[in-house]
């Protein structure tokens, strides 16, 4: 309620109070439980929405301009309907929604101008999908206020990555997208990234928290090596389908990997990805079981893929996830999204939050030099359209 007021007040400061009837939104960010860099490689990824996300007010205007404000970045920008829309470096954040605005266009939707401002506690550039959100919610907004039809949330995911693959440039896959548009509180989703078919699984932690600790080292996706990762494991999928049939390189098994790659580092990628991609099946049978401390068990071990075969991890995350391990009452944990920099997550026994937070701060501090943001987080509801 606290955002919602706050945005209700600097949307009338930016663009007044008279008009026509503003309307809200809530697009959350999400968190990866286990199940990562397998979504563009055909496999099971198990995302859940967060409460932290980004709220946006929208209102129609008498023009054909659309103006875009953040609240937590500049620059404003505005849209002009009648004039071509491309990816600027000088517009920044707002090139996310611009490539939403110009896709929709592009797919016959008839837009009206309109004043939209944004509102995020998401930290950007951490490995909670702040690109996503903001993509799903701008395009969930649009279509909202253009439109009585019923919105597709599935369709809306997808076509929140062609954006961000074709306008943004990032080659990321389904995962982040289809996590935002279709949380459910309480739930995380078993989600196959070849079918897209999902299952929502209650995330039932008991007497643990889920805890998100923010290095508070960026990433920039399109500026890491997540494309290199990606081409890595195409170069792998290649070499095994010379030997037997794999659609994707989820469908080799660890012995096609270490019987047909040759190549050290193509051996590796792949053992990850089909490695992690029986971790989070067996995580969902060890949560629909009960077993918190199994699952948090796989967490760990999929740090250390992730760390070991994939190399996306980095001494931020790595000493994050060893300071968490050292703290008293955690059970597991790992560094969640595409790595690089961003957070890890961990699970912790509830009553021991304050204590853990103390130490893993303080020691990571020391590590690094870095001052880390560790917090409880909830499981959240997809984007949506809230009360006003």
């Amino acid at each position: 309620m606290k955002m919602i007021n706050t945005l209700k007040i600097e949307f009338a400061q930016a663009y007044g109070a008279e008009g026509q009837p503003v309307q809200y939104f809530f697009s959350p960010g999400r968190v990866n439980l286990i199940g990562e860099h397998i979504d563009y490689n055909g496999g099971y990824v198990f995302p859940a929405a967060l409460t932290l996300g980004i709220y946006g007010a929208i209102r129609l205007r008498q023009d054909n301009l659309i103006v875009l404000k953040s609240l937590n970045a500049m620059p404003v920008v505005t849209v002009d309907l009648n004039k071509p829309i491309e990816n600027q470096s000088a517009d920044g954040w707002a090139n996310y929604p611009k490539g939403v605005i110009k896709y929709l266009l592009d797919s016959g939707y008839s837009l009206k101008g309109c004043d939209i401002l944004f509102l995020g506690n998401l930290p950007d550039g951490t490995g909670l999908s702040s690109s996503a959100a903001l993509l799903v919610l701008t395009a969930f907004m649009l279509r909202t206020v253009n439109s009585d039809t019923a919105i597709d949330k599935v369709e809306l995911a997808k076509f929140a990555q062609k954006v961000e693959n074709q306008f943004i440039g990032v080659n990321c896959g389904i995962m982040d997208q289809f996590a935002v548009a279709m949380g459910q509180k309480d739930c995380a989703i078993l989600l196959d990234c070849e079918t897209l078919q999902y299952k929502y699984i209650p995330f039932a932690l008991k007497e643990y928290s889920l805890v998100i600790m923010n290095t508070n080292k960026k990433r920039e996706l399109s500026e890491s090596k997540y494309n290199e990762r990606r081409n890595e494991c195409e170069q792998a999928l290649a070499v095994i389908r010379r030997y037997t049939p794999a659609a994707n390189l989820c469908q080799a098994t660890l012995a096609n990997v270490e019987d047909y790659l040759t190549d050290d580092i193509l051996r590796r990628r792949a053992r990850h990805i089909v490695s992690e991609n029986i971790r989070v099946q067996t995580a969902v049978k060890l949560l629909e079981q009960g077993d918190i401390n199994g699952f948090a068990q796989l967490m760990t071990a999929s740090h250390m893929s992730l760390k070991d075969d994939y190399e996306v991890s980095g001494q931020e995350l790595d000493a994050m996830v060893d300071s968490a391990h050292r703290a008293s009452g955690c059970i597991g944990a790992r560094m969640t999204g595409a790595g690089f920099g961003g957070c890890a997550i961990a699970l912790v026994q509830t009553d021991k939050l304050e204590e853990f937070t103390s130490v893993v701060a303080a020691e990571y501090k020391t590590s690094t030099g870095r001052t880390a943001a560790v917090y409880v987080a909830g499981i959240a509801n997809g984007v949506s359209l809230l009360k006003g």
